[in-house]
This record gives structure tokens, sequence and C-alpha cells, in this order.
């Protein structure tokens, strides 16, 4: 049940959950934090966005002037491309504008720039906000949308939950600055985890205990926690096991977790699995099992397995990752599947302490 809802929605394609500001903002902040010029002078590109619905536009929107932004660009989608498009109806923003277009607004994407004080009431926000229709339906992998990426120095989203591979390696292809909302299994595909494993990807949990609360326009049958409301920009969804994704620095990351020494944690860990019982050995690699991420034992120089949550708290200088157990698809950083007493046990990293 626990990634239902996500799961789901890649099979589905239902790849409209939008993002809460206060998250968005959380998350920024951490990059403030570690570096506080980290947007100036940047042309930001927020591809999968429609700030007549989403958030992320409203937040750089607000923020132009306060992080120095030399340009911030947004793109949504088509409607005639959405699940939802039969209870489609143009908002006030479009509607009322005299750019309007009752043919294109279903079948084509929109443009949504901000570069200066357009209204010249002396300062830049979400007022000064530019619209027009795309050329094309607003996909990311049009010609259009991959020069507009091209032009950006970062790139921010929620982007489709059925196409997390695609559009990590359609930034990368550009060799660009960027933080995304992604599955947290999204670590074990072959395309994502030799980035996550050689540094060149990592993940940031700000989510409390690790699940988001996301609006969606979808009906979706399901047990887990859902608020419902008559207006579907209202209506949130708790999702559990999503986090951010980026290859910007967070100081979060460099920060080594504290830990006990392996003879203190069979004396004294919180977990019954390690307390006076200690550590097991998998019957078909040379590692050691570590249930919990805050019992991994600080003077242990071998390998161990730990649970992929670790990743939110890995910090490269303390460990490094050696490669994956129970991987599921084929590459070289696969390992065996954990198996102790006969039994398989779910994923785990392989890491090792840095001497």
């Amino acid at each position: 049940m626990k990634n239902e809802i996500l799961n789901n929605a890649k099979k589905a394609k239902q790849d409209e959950f939008y993002t809460q500001y206060s998250d968005i903002q959380k998350e920024m902040n951490s990059f403030i934090e570690y570096d506080k010029d980290v947007f100036k002078n940047k042309t930001i590109l927020l591809p999968c966005d429609d700030p007549e619905w989403s958030n992320f536009t409203k937040f750089f929107a607000q923020n132009f002037e306060k992080y120095g932004l030399k340009k911030l660009i947004s793109t949504s989608f088509a409607v005639e491309s959405k699940k939802y498009k039969a209870n489609y109806q143009p908002s006030l923003f479009e509607s009322e504008d005299p750019l309007f277009d009752k043919d294109k607004t279903r079948i084509k994407g929109k443009i949504f720039t901000i570069t200066k004080d357009e209204n010249q009431d002396g300062r830049i926000n979400i007022d000064d906000l530019k619209w027009e229709y795309l050329d094309g339906d607003g996909d990311f992998r049009s010609e259009e949308v991959r020069k507009l990426r091209d032009e950006a120095d970062i790139i921010i989203t929620n982007p489709p939950f059925s196409l997390f591979r695609e559009f990590v390696a359609w930034i990368l292809d550009a060799n660009k600055k960027f933080a995304i909302i992604g599955n947290m299994n999204a670590v074990k595909y072959k395309e994502i985890f030799p980035l996550i494993k050689n540094n060149q990807v990592w993940i940031d949990s700000p989510f409390v205990r690790g699940a988001g609360y996301f609006t969606t326009p979808y009906e979706i049958d399901t047990n887990t926690s859902y608020f419902k409301s008559h207006d579907y920009r209202e209506n949130f969804i708790r999702v559990p096991g999503v986090r951010w994704f980026m290859n910007m620095e967070i100081g979060r990351r460099h920060q080594p977790l504290t830990l006990m020494n392996m003879e203190d944690n069979i004396k004294f860990s919180k977990h019954k699995e390690v307390r006076n019982i200690g550590y097991k050995k998998y019957e078909t690699y040379n590692a050691i099992e570590v249930p919990f991420t805050d019992s991994i034992p600080i003077d242990y120089n071998g390998i161990m397995g730990v649970p992929i949550s670790f990743l939110d708290k890995y910090c490269p200088e303390q460990f490094e990752i050696i490669g994956v157990f129970n991987h599921g698809c084929d590459s070289e950083f696969d390992l065996a599947k954990p198996v102790i007493d006969g039994k398989e046990l779910y994923s785990r990293i392989a890491i090792r302490r840095n001497q």
C-alpha cells in the first residue's frame, strides 16, 4: 500500500500532482542557506508546471527580486494530453486575457515568463507574469521546450511520475543543475542508481515522515489518506515515499551521522532486532545486515546492507556507496539478493565506512 498511489499514477499516466507552496519554500531555503547567491543572475526553468494551478511559478515569481533572478520560465502541458480533460475549464487568468483562444487552450501548451517589472509598480512579482501559447503541446521532449532547457541554468519541478527516468536523462543530457520531486523507489532504477553511487545525484527528504501532501484533479480509489472538497484544486492526497532528487548542494548532505560503535549498539540500541542480538551476515554476500540507519556501527570497516531510506541521510565524506542488494535491474552495481535465515529481505543499499 505504501507506494500504491504513485504506482497507480505511473501505470495510468495520471501525472497531475501539485506541490504545496510550503514544501517548495522549505527546500529552496536549504539551497539559500548553503549558498545565498545560488539563484543570483540565473535563468530558472519550471517545465511541467502551470501557475494557474501549481505553486512553483508562484513561489519563484514572488521571490524573483529576493533571489536576484535573471529570468523565470515555466511551461504547461496541453489539456488534451491530460487524463482529466473532460472536466477542464480555462481559468479566469487565461479566459479573461486578450490572448485567450478557445481552440488553442485545449491543444497548445503555454509558456510563462518574468524578466522585469512589466507593470512598472516598482517591484517584480507574479503580477509581471507574461504568457502565450506554445507552438506545440508543451511536452518537455519537444524541440521548443528543449531549447528552453538549453537556455536555463537551473531546472526545478515536480515532473510526471510516469516519465521520471526519461525526465532525469533529459536534464542531465544538457548538464543542468536541478531539483525535482520523485518516488524514493526510483533510486533502484538502473538509470538512477549509478548517478547516486557516483555522487552525481543525491536525495533530500524535508517531507514529514517522508510523505508529501499534494493536490490532484483525479478521483483515486485508495485506502490511504485522501481529503476531498468540491474544488479539485483543494483536494489533498498523502503520498508516502516522495523525495527531492538533485545535484544542487545543501548543508544537510555534508553532516555526518552521529552513530554508536558496534559494542554499544548491541548493548544499548533501541531496536530489539539489534539489542542483545548483534548483526547477522547475509548468506549470499559477505556483508552484515543493518536494519536501521541509526544502528550503523561507526567502527565497522566491512560492507553493510542498510535500508534505502539511508540515502536521505547519506554523507559522502562519511560513507561510500558500494552497490545495491536486490536491485531488480541489470547493472554493474547489482549485488546478490540479501538473504538471512533463508528469508529474502527487501532491497538494501551496500555501504562501507570511509577510512
